[in-house]
């Protein structure tokens, strides 16, 4: 069977023949398997492309520990989200069905061995998930505590068909303290001056579609519902993952804001991302630093307002608001 690769793909393979370093190959590597058709006659091809991936994998890990330097993740998107958890617990799973991209799943423990980041698309914005290697008191990748507290915000992955779910969970969770790593609840505020550094978190119980999952996930809920906000989702089915990307988008706490300059329409397919709480002094210096020194007013179209109504320099901007700067 003909192989009949895509324009895309000989984009993404060309990439590959020109990238110089390691994490650049790997970059290309992600693109090709993404934008491989799927069918018989790639088979052989795919596997290719996942051993390299792999090799690669390698490579770069057995690298960082040989010069001694930390591996960080370049933020992309809206907001960086971390997934965390113990071994085997779907978020290598959890992150290709969310965001479309086809990462590499295996049915073994520690088959991630570098962050693999992937963008979520979420109704006109993009949220970036960094799929990270497992945390348990048995093995944990010495920069991945430095990840999870650089992120914006993480999911704490678990395995609802394991029937160790609960201990292996509290060994994630009490690793991550150990390396001064606290997560929290996403609707909470974490205290700044913690001595271990907080950082706000949703549980998602994964596999929910095999046998006992259902059960598990009562469990779980029953122990950890005061700590975390909870998930229970099948990634293989995508069962309650649009619910999920949804809860991941608040867990960000961000709004997106859309400008609209006097006289014309406004741009509603690039929104403005600002932190919950912006107000229009805090847009206006995203829009045009010079804006901040000469704006008059501005009017706003959004839900309860009504149309083109004018507001302050200290008004708090809300989710969805289409603003118009007057200068």
């Amino acid at each position: 069977m003909p192989a009949n690769l895509t324009p895309a793909y000989r984009e993404a393979e060309e990439q590959y023949r020109q990238a110089v370093s390691p994490e650049d190959k790997l970059t290309a590597l992600r693109r090709m398997l993404t934008t491989i058709p799927k069918h018989k006659g790639t088979e052989k091809l795919q596997a290719d492309i996942k051993r390299r991936i792999a090799r690669l994998n390698d490579d770069i890990v057995h690298q960082a520990r040989r010069k001694g330097f930390s591996i960080r993740v370049e933020r992309e998107g809206a907001g960086q989200v971390v997934l965390v958890g113990p071994p085997n617990a779907g978020k290598s799973q959890l992150a290709a069905t969310l965001s479309g991209v086809d990462l590499e799943v295996a049915p073994y423990p520690y088959s991630t061995h570098v962050p693999a980041p992937a963008m979520m698309p979420y109704e006109d914005v993009r949220i970036q998930l960094v799929d990270l290697p497992p945390v348990s008191s048995t093995h944990t990748e010495s920069w991945v505590p430095n990840i999870v507290r650089t992120s914006d915000a993480a999911l704490l992955v678990c395995d609802l068909s394991s029937p160790d779910v609960i201990d292996r969970t509290e060994d994630c969770l009490s690793t991550l303290e150990t390396h001064k790593v606290r997560l929290v609840r996403g609707d909470s505020d974490p205290d700044p001056h913690a001595r271990v550094l907080e950082k706000r978190a949703r549980l998602v119980g994964t596999k929910l579609d095999l046998p006992g999952a259902t059960d598990t996930r009562s469990v779980v809920e029953e122990l950890y519902g005061e700590r975390f906000e909870i998930d229970a989702v099948s990634a293989v089915e995508r069962r309650n993952t649009e619910a999920l990307a949804r809860r991941v988008f608040e867990l960000l706490r961000i709004v997106r804001v859309y400008s609209k300059p006097p006289g014309h329409e406004p741009d509603r397919s690039r929104p403005f991302v600002v932190p919950a709480g912006s107000t229009l002094l805090d847009f206006a210096r995203i829009v045009h630093h010079d804006f901040v020194d000469r704006l008059k007013f501005a009017r706003v179209w959004g839900h309860g307002k009504f149309d083109g109504q004018r507001v302050t320099k200290d008004y708090v901007v809300e989710d969805g608001d289409v603003i118009e700067l007057h200068a």
